[in-house]
């Protein structure tokens, strides 16, 4: 894949979204006020457990700490977030990127709490990864044998070998001493990434539950219809008149003809 993918729609949104909080944290540091609100927006188990601070979950996404990690984690964004954006549509991509980033700092907080492999819930964490190793894990769900190019080298990979050595690399760093609510909260992403592409329908949960909800709106005014032809059928035979209708309460003329005239009905 050497060609750049369109820069639009959902994805756009969210790496523009990314790039306003990041300007705005390089220049919080000479407004005091901003600096504050901005502290605020960064994982920390111990501050959304005992604080309430549950933006947190959603908000560390859109933090980054220097320019290789936002550029690389934008990069990445784009290219893994327009391809799938295309082939899924934007309401998927979003419902997968947020459940990978909330699912994931859900399970990196009640883990920082166990101590294991040094997991600490007063640990500070950032960073969109989460929500792209979802997309990652995602993709290899649906497009695993899609060939990459392992840029400079002229070297073709599939697109499902390219996210284990992702996640291999994203394990190492847990267990060889690096940052690990970070890659604890990144690899539950990809879980949740995983999960999402196995279990969601074609078009995800929420466009799922529209046309459930939809579908429970119709059968209800088709219930009111057929009450309502119900009573009309009633109404009419004690006026003498017989009036027929469908199971869904559509009218049904009769075969014999009606003296237009005829208004005694009415009456």
């Amino acid at each position: 894949m050497l060609a750049f993918p369109g820069f639009t729609g959902t994805t756009k949104r969210l790496v523009l979204a990314n790039l306003v909080v990041f300007f705005l944290v390089l220049i919080g540091g000479r407004v005091p006020v901003l600096a504050q609100f901005l502290g605020l927006l960064p994982l920390v188990p111990a501050s959304v457990v005992f604080h309430g601070y549950v933006w947190q979950l959603v908000t560390y996404a859109f933090v980054h700490g220097g320019l290789l990690e936002i550029l690389f984690n934008m990069l990445s964004l784009w290219f893994i977030g327009s391809y799938l954006e295309s082939e899924k549509g934007s309401r998927w991509l979003l419902e997968i990127f947020f459940l990978s980033v909330v699912g994931g700092a859900v399970i990196g907080t009640a883990l920082s709490f166990t101590g294991v492999l040094r997991l600490s819930p007063v640990e500070v964490t950032s960073g969109a990864s989460s929500g792209i190793f979802g997309m990652l894990a995602a993709f290899a769900v649906f497009f695993g044998d899609q060939q990459f190019m392992l840029f400079p080298f002229p070297i073709g990979i599939k697109a499902k070998y390219l996210v284990i050595v992702y996640l291999l690399i994203a394990v190492a760093s847990l267990m060889g001493g690096a940052s690990p609510l970070t890659y604890a909260v990144y690899l539950s992403g990809a879980l949740i990434g995983y999960l999402y592409a196995k279990m969601a329908p074609r078009r995800g949960f929420g466009f799922s539950a529209s046309e459930q909800f939809f579908g429970w709106r119709n059968n209800y005014y088709k219930w009111k219809r057929r009450r309502a032809a119900r009573k009309f059928e009633v109404y009419m035979k004690k006026h003498d008149r017989t009036v027929r209708f469908d199971g869904d309460g559509r009218y049904i003329e009769p075969d014999e003809k009606r003296d237009p005239n005829d208004r005694k009905w009415m009456n």
